[in-house]
């Protein structure tokens, strides 16, 4: 359904070390570094046909975080849950929300963690059992 998601940043040498460890959790490889027509720095994460991008804002105004939204990466065990959440506090994320673990709801029992990161994105590491 999707073919990117980007958020933006304040910081894009932050965010390029914040990223480069979380997502590596997932076995997504360093950035590719873009420079648009009119001057912002992009990172570019492919893996298994996603995209994730991080960009300077085009406008020029202050990265902000979206009210109400969160961004979910697909982990493939309840322990890369884990180390998604513990990678991103010691590269300047935040935990928020319940501890990561289990969670039952009406789609049966999930293993999640939700963290910000350093511009204050919401993030979620996933784990559903097939």
């Amino acid at each position: 359904m999707f073919s990117h998601v980007m958020v933006g940043s304040n910081d894009i040498e932050r965010s390029k070390r914040f990223y480069d460890a979380v997502l590596g959790v997932l076995g997504v490889g360093e950035a590719l570094r873009n420079l648009n027509s009119t001057g912002q720095t992009r990172l570019f994460y492919r893996h298994e046909g996603g995209s994730f991008g991080v960009t300077e804002p085009i406008n020029r105004e202050p990265a902000s975080q979206a009210n109400g939204g969160t961004i979910g990466f697909k982990c493939q065990t309840p322990q890369q849950v884990q180390q998604f959440h513990d990678v991103a506090l010691a590269h300047g994320g935040t935990s928020i929300e319940e501890p990561p673990g289990p969670r039952t709801g009406s789609l049966g029992v999930m293993h999640l963690a939700y963290v910000r990161d350093p511009d204050g994105n919401k993030l979620c590491a996933l784990h559903r059992p097939q």
